[in-house]
């Protein structure tokens, strides 16, 4: 019994790590989608980083729901 939730914790704290990375993953695309955004000219391409930037911030705001529903 004692090993099985030492084993759920260890899944739960490897499953929060990866949330995390992944979270820190997605603003760095945001803030690299919104760099680009600002120093683009050409109109396909503010489009481009239009759609990527908010693709970004969906996958932000998504990956914090899923993190703030879990139990760490």
């Amino acid at each position: 019994m004692r090993r099985l939730k030492f084993s759920r914790n260890t899944e739960l704290l490897k499953e929060e790590r990866r949330l995390r990375r992944e979270i820190e993953r997605t603003k760095g695309a945001i803030d690299t989608a919104r760099n680009h955004f600002e120093q683009v000219v050409d109109p396909m391409l503010i489009d481009c980083y239009i759609y990527e930037l908010n693709a970004a911030q969906l996958r932000y705001q998504f990956l914090l729901q899923n993190f703030k529903k879990r139990e760490f």
